[in-house]
């Protein structure tokens, strides 16, 4: 199956999931659609960054909610792993000995809870990592490649939507509204990539900070404003936004004249 017939298809089982909350679409549609759709009993995303606390967006069931806050909380365990090597952490067991080496506390704490194989999808557009995708099963588990590529395109739908892009009912993204750049399609994935990890290297310079810090204060920004992440992205890229060296995630920016 080609990339564009497999990320037109995820699309439209999130879009769908979506349908059935009567919402829109976002996170937790991804996580119940992933569930749905692999051989896995739950699943959980986490936004995180290395500037800022980390906290769970979503889980699908009390196992998966347990195994967020426990990676968080200690520190330790695929999520963990995924979000600093920035690739996937298969674990289809957690008996085996790597894992009960590599993370003695959390994988004691992960079988107590219910879950036996873990699998971690990093979050990733470009140099920023705003979180992971955490899918677990209760028995010991492998995902076949064609399982891990829907895997992976689950990811990249999270990221899309963590980072902002607004879709919608049929799992496209929206219109924009006037005066707003249009919205990226899922075939301009690049582009969008390239433009907020210019803004976001951009801003390590104006700010001088990290990129994840550059990142977090662009999409602190963003939400304070109400606005896309992609049109504030844009916006700096174009210097016509600007933050000056003392602005904090919760201080305003200076439209340049």
């Amino acid at each position: 199956m080609g990339p564009d017939s497999r990320s037109a298809r995820i699309r439209g089982l999130v879009a769908e999931e979506a349908a059935r909350r009567g919402a829109r679409v976002g996170v937790v549609d991804v996580c119940t659609a992933a569930v749905a759709a692999l051989p896995v009993g739950g699943a959980g995303l986490s936004a995180m960054s290395t500037a800022a606390a980390s906290h769970p967006l979503c889980s699908t069931d009390d196992i998966s909610e347990k195994l967020e806050e426990l990676q968080l909380t200690l520190g330790e365990g695929p999520c963990v792993d995924a979000f600093t090597r920035g690739s996937a952490v298969l674990t289809p067991d957690l008996l085996t000995v790597e894992p009960q080496e590599h993370w003695a506390v959390f994988a004691a704490a992960a079988l107590e809870a219910g879950a036996r194989a873990v699998f971690s999808l990093p979050l990733r557009m470009g140099a920023i990592r705003p979180g992971v995708l955490d899918l677990y099963a209760g028995v010991p588990t492998v995902l076949d490649v064609e399982e891990l590529a829907d895997a992976l395109a689950f990811a990249d739908l999270a990221t899309l939507l963590l980072l902002g892009t607004r879709i919608d009912e049929t799992g496209a993204p929206t219109a924009p509204t006037e005066g707003r750049a249009p919205a990226r399609g899922f075939e301009d994935l690049g582009a969008y990539r390239a433009e907020i990890d210019q803004a976001s290297g951009m801003l390590t310079v104006q700010l001088g900070v990290g990129i994840e810090e550059a990142f977090v204060r662009l999409r602190a920004h963003a939400y304070a404003q109400g606005r896309r992440l992609a049109d504030v992205a844009a916006d700096v890229v174009a210097r016509r936004l600007r933050f000056p060296p003392d602005t904090e995630p919760t201080g305003r920016a200076e439209e340049e004249t």
